[in-house]
């Protein structure tokens, strides 16, 4: 295993609480890098605490966080450059475009898109200094928007759209920017949709109910099959682990089968090919007598 003083490094990393952001967090400091993990709760600073592993309070929404977190690298009392930052934090809350409030609406861009931005701009000058690299956790929806997921894709498609502008704003002057587009993987996040979802369908109007009930319990079902059989976290953190750390990177990565059979559909088919192709998908996870 390399050691920390073979690679006397810093990447910051966002959301490192659960999920791919923890897995990834722990394969980096495994690689030998000091990782600063963003979480938002002392008891996630507690469990991930190890000598190569350092929470940092970090809730992308809060500008003295973010720069606080800033402050970290740029004062390191080991004067260690940032090899990256790793933009992984997000949410994600399911509901038709016609139900979502405005206010879940803004604070899902605030959470996977905005706060991303902030976070980036706050390190840039370190990793001007470093010739680092910015790596952006999108989706699979940032490619293909499902029903329900319109304001979770729509972040994520920004997301897209700003790596996109900043991996050309940034080439000439020897920073790098990635991004990885997981599919299924085994993560908490969502099961808090799937837990946030059935809370839309509790608060649908009957008319509302009779339009979307059906739609939301299939998206919740189909989830709920993609988790079980999605990448274990593990798998995941490997591959944001090699996109912050290879050497010649590539502009993207998919995490997942089901991630890169969508992505490669999205680019092949026209749109009403896609429709059908997706409804197909989602047909066999509506209610039962839906499907009768």
């Amino acid at each position: 295993m390399t050691t920390s003083q073979e690679r006397p490094e810093l990447i910051l990393i966002t959301g490192a609480s659960t999920g791919m952001g923890a897995a990834a967090a722990r394969e980096l400091a495994h690689r030998g890098y000091h990782v600063l993990a963003g979480v938002r709760r002392q008891s996630d600073a507690d469990a991930l605490r190890t000598a190569q592993l350092e929470p940092v309070m970090l809730d992308i929404t809060d500008p003295g966080q973010i720069a606080a977190a800033a402050r970290r690298i740029a004062d390191d009392p080991a004067g260690r450059p940032l090899r990256a930052v790793i933009n992984n934090a997000g949410i994600a809350i399911n509901a038709p475009v016609e139900v979502l409030t405005m206010d879940e609406w803004r604070r899902q861009f605030e959470v996977n898109f905005f706060g991303h931005v902030a976070v980036t701009k706050a390190v840039l000058p370190s990793l001007h200094a470093s010739s680092g690299r910015v790596v952006n956790i999108s989706s699979v929806g940032g490619k293909v928007a499902m029903p329900t997921y319109g304001a979770y894709a729509g972040a994520k498609f920004a997301m897209e759209a700003m790596s996109d502008s900043l991996r050309r704003e940034l080439a000439p002057h020897g920073v790098q920017v990635v991004v990885v587009e997981p599919g299924g993987v085994q993560t908490e996040m969502t099961g808090h949709g799937i837990e946030r979802a059935r809370d839309t369908i509790a608060a649908l109007s009957p008319a509302q109910r009779g339009r979307y009930g059906g739609l939301l319990q299939a998206i919740i079902n189909q989830a709920a099959a993609f988790t079980k059989s999605g990448l274990p976290a593990e798998a995941a953190g490997r591959v944001i682990a090699d996109a912050a750390t290879v050497r010649r990177p590539r502009t993207r990565y998919t995490i997942g089968r089901d991630a890169a059979l969508l992505t490669r559909l999205q680019r092949i088919l026209p749109d009403k090919a896609l429709d059908r192709v997706l409804a197909a998908n989602l047909r066999p996870h509506f209610p039962k007598e839906q499907n009768a």
